[in-house]
């Protein structure tokens, strides 16, 4: 039996429900509306026909004719998450629309205005981040059913037809996977605080599979999403305004701000998931890579961002093993650590085979003279980092985490 813990009067239990996280759908936004009221009608009649609109070059003519809309009459926080997702979709056509070489350095007033609007409100930035793509954009086609890719479907799309929505899907399966694994973590901090080392074990035990079910499920990209369509047709559509040198001045939101503002565009490393578990397994990542991951948190809905900072203020987990001389809890603890870094890996694998092969390809098809369709954006990820090099940097990280009993 585990004694009763002295802490427990003085330090509350870590929980799911204080910052807005589901036990079952995790960072996913449960249920997400697919309609707003019926004022937003203009916004929505664009929404819906988008792939359509920029593929026809009509998309920027469309909003430039569109009514100014206040956000007052966005009610409720489901209805701002789905305003966010609409609006940051049409910005991510309007500025891509004629491609990479010509993308639109200035928002219309009557998107900037209502887009900035409720970023604000939400505390999120006004540019398409994870938050939108994966965490507001899905919906089930049978409710009764469990979530699989044949029974969920997206709410607002782009140019890339089924690629983009297995891409966006398998991504949602991913934070749907890691639902355990958020869990875990939860009875993991509460298991220290109350000093209940069995739980800890469980716990422990359930995050590694949880990360391996999340490789598993990662791997189901290779299904559903195009090599050549996600490098051609989509990436441009996820690449924001800031390190990224086909607009190095950023984008100006016309009536919010004379000057141009800078905004990463959608990552992985916007996903609260993994750094949920970096921060409390430990890692250490490299300054460069650190402060990048860092930036990221900004594009967090402000709970799960507040989410990570808790984990990072609770007691620590290495610390507290190494204390304990438990060799079941090291190595517990490492294969928590070994399953990220084979997870880690199998990104790098992932990414390579979207990013750097088919651009390698697409290179050899075409004179150097000649402007590719992302050649400004090669090696970058849609956050701006230059991918590889910092994948395989926060791989390694974690690897180093791994502990020895003379620690």
């Amino acid at each position: 039996m585990e004694p009763p813990s002295q802490n427990l009067k003085t330090t509350p239990l870590l929980s799911l429900r204080r910052f807005h996280i589901s036990e079952d759908y995790g960072f996913l936004l449960p249920n997400p509306l697919k309609e707003l009221p019926d004022q937003f009608r203009p916004w929505m009649e664009i929404a819906n026909e988008l792939p359509h609109l920029i593929e026809s070059h009509q998309l920027q003519a469309r909003v430039n004719k569109m009514p100014l809309l206040s956000c007052q009459g966005l009610t409720s926080y489901r209805e701002q998450r789905l305003a966010h997702l609409v609006l940051s979709f049409i910005t991510m056509g309007y500025v891509w629309q004629e491609g990479q070489t010509q993308p639109k350095e200035v928002l219309p007033r009557n998107l900037a205005l209502p887009f900035v609007e409720v970023s604000r409100n939400l505390g999120l930035p006004p540019i398409l981040a994870h938050a939108d793509l994966v965490l507001t954009n899905w919906t089930t086609r049978n409710p009764e059913r469990s979530l699989e890719i044949r029974n969920l479907d997206i709410i607002v799309s782009l140019p890339g037809g089924e690629s983009l929505r297995g891409f966006i899907l398998v991504t949602v399966l991913v934070e749907k996977a890691a639902v355990p694994g958020i869990m875990a973590l939860v009875q993991a901090v509460n298991a220290i605080l109350q000093h209940g080392d069995n739980s800890l074990l469980r716990a422990l035990q359930q995050l590694r599979l949880s990360i391996q079910d999340i490789t598993r499920t990662l791997g189901q990209m290779h299904n559903y999403v195009d090599p050549d369509i996600f490098y051609a047709v989509i990436r441009i559509f996820l690449s924001g305004w800031k390190d990224n040198p086909a607009m190095p001045v950023g984008l100006t939101y016309e009536g919010v701000s004379t000057e141009p503002l800078k905004y990463s565009g959608g990552s992985a490393a916007q996903s609260t998931v993994l750094h949920a578990f970096d921060e409390f397994l430990g890692i250490c990542h490299s300054k460069e890579s650190a402060d990048f991951l860092h930036r990221m948190r900004e594009y967090m809905p402000p709970s799960h961002k507040a989410f990570i900072e808790e984990i990072h203020s609770a007691p620590s987990l290495r610390d507290h093993i190494l204390s304990s001389g438990n060799d079941q809890l090291l190595t517990a603890y490492n294969q928590c650590v070994e399953a990220l870094v084979e997870l880690r890996s199998y990104h790098i694998t992932v990414v390579t085979k979207y990013l750097i092969t088919v651009a390698t390809k697409a290179k050899g098809r075409k004179p150097n003279h000649l402007p590719g369709p992302s050649q400004a954006l090669e090696e970058r990820g849609t956050g701006g980092t230059v991918v590889l090099s910092f994948l395989k940097s926060v791989r390694d990280k974690t690897l180093e985490a791994i502990l020895h009993q003379s620690d």
